[in-house]
């Protein structure tokens, strides 16, 4: 079916539940998801926002998820400036990827 299609959008949701069900019901590693990625999103009939999915596979490469990665890139369009999470090891992992992070506290939710 993808063979015939002359475009097919591929949206940032969509790789965060592959690259979930790749890991978690099939078993296959970081370095095998990455690769079945940038194999997916070099197809020529394919449109994806790149730049997330870059970063998202830098985060996925680097031992971290996919989906922190991604959504650290999806909010800065949106104006944001910080990535906040939950999540200590997202966090320490997209700071050393170079992207400004901080973890969220119990008292994050009542600032909000």
């Amino acid at each position: 079916m993808l063979r015939k299609a002359t475009l097919t959008a591929v949206t940032i949701p969509t790789l965060c539940e592959f690259v979930w069900v790749l890991h978690k019901a099939y078993g296959y590693s970081r370095s095998e998801i990455s690769m079945a990625i940038r194999r997916l999103c070099a197809g020529t009939t394919i449109v994806c926002d790149r730049q997330a999915v870059d970063t998202g596979l830098d985060a996925l490469d680097a031992g971290g998820d996919f989906a922190d990665g991604a959504i650290a890139h999806l909010g800065t369009p949106l104006g944001g400036e910080i990535f906040v999470s939950f999540d200590r090891k997202a966090v320490q992992l997209l700071h050393r990827l170079g992207h400004v992070s901080r973890l969220a506290g119990k008292d994050s939710l009542r600032d909000a």
